[in-house]
């Protein structure tokens, strides 16, 4: 995904000023692509260049009043092109992993302490993400367009949910009071999780 392309789902959804784009940001598309104010703004310039968005006219032209944007056909052309192209999963590259990666060869007297913040981190947005749910999709939304919606939301609850399990066991596990704790479990698979020739 890239963000001319959320810029563009968020146009379709409502034609809106880069203000109002930024602030939808913040509450929706935001949480699984994150920009800045800057990069959003920037993107529009590039978008309206490239003839995808176009500027609403004023119904009364005056100095310094906002601008809204809504997308063109051609626009809508990219947006659909890009649904339609297959893409492979991208691998998790997350610093904490990797960091206790490290920890494994350096070690880390507060790394429990750090899994502990991030634990508290992921239970707030898992609190947030369970709060949008319940207040924009009862039973009764049933259009495909709130099915995958909803869709997109529920990922994100299943994220933050393994990540909070994840982590409530990593750190029974580093400070000694979960099962097996210091043993590596094992793979579902059965492979080991050591790299050929380590």
């Amino acid at each position: 995904m890239s963000l001319p392309h959320a810029i563009l789902t968020a146009l379709l959804e409502k034609p809106s000023s880069g203000l109002e784009l930024t602030r939808r940001f913040d509450r929706s598309i935001g949480y699984f692509w994150p920009s800045t104010h800057q990069q959003i703004y920037r993107e529009l310039g590039k978008l309206v260049q490239a003839g995808h968005i176009r500027v609403l006219p004023a119904a009364q032209p005056a100095r310094g009043q906002r601008k809204e944007y809504e997308v063109l056909p051609a626009g809508r052309e990219a947006l659909t092109a890009w649904v339609s192209l297959s893409e492979d999963p991208r691998p998790v590259r997350d610093p904490l992993l990797l960091r206790m990666r490290a920890a494994a060869v350096v070690g880390a007297p507060g790394l429990a302490g750090e899994l502990r913040r991030h634990l508290v981190l992921h239970r707030k947005q898992l609190a947030e993400y369970l709060e949008i749910e319940k207040r924009d999709f009862p039973p009764e939304r049933t259009t495909e367009e709130d099915r995958l919606r909803h869709l997109v939301l529920r990922g994100g609850i299943d994220l933050e949910t393994f990540w909070t399990g994840w982590l409530t066991r990593a750190i029974d596990d580093l400070e000694g009071s979960g099962p097996g704790a210091g043993a590596q479990p094992p793979r579902p698979d059965g492979v080991s999780w050591e790299l050929p020739g380590r």
